[in-house]
């Protein structure tokens, strides 16, 4: 079992209330090999939903979203759950969406909200890795 983005297969649960279909994760799915997450909704979040990016603030990082309200916690709890499934379910994958403040892994939006990238992972990414799952993106 690996555990994947649920956008990524079609669900539509970005903060724009859409989706990132990709039909390689669909078969994925379809081949039940898919478990599908989404650390945002997990983490207490609604969709469709402001769009967040991470800032780090005196070596923290802090998630916000483009109104300046700060969802770090959200984005915290979702990791968390994630990670309890994966750990439950014996889970030592993950295909997550790239660029996303929880899913990206390697580069993520730099939190000027501008479309400027950085080097980084997500908060979910991050938290998988740090536990020995292995992450890739799509």
């Amino acid at each position: 079992m690996i555990l994947v983005s649920a956008c990524l297969c079609g669900v539509n649960c970005k903060y724009n209330g859409k989706n990132n279909l990709n039909e390689e994760m669909m078969e994925l799915l379809k081949s039940g090999e898919a478990l599908l997450i989404c650390p945002e909704q997990m983490g207490g979040l609604t969709t469709p939903r402001n769009p967040s990016e991470i800032k780090i603030i005196n070596n923290e990082v802090k998630v916000f979203m483009n109104d300046g309200t700060e969802v770090t916690a959200n984005y915290k709890r979702g990791a968390e759950e994630v990670l309890r499934l994966a750990k439950e379910l014996n889970i030592k994958k993950a295909i997550l969406k790239k660029k996303s403040p929880a899913c990206g892994y390697g580069e993520i939006y730099d939190g000027t909200f501008s479309g400027v990238l950085t080097k980084g992972n997500g908060i979910t990414a991050a938290l998988l890795l740090e536990n020995g799952i292995e992450v890739e993106t799509r």
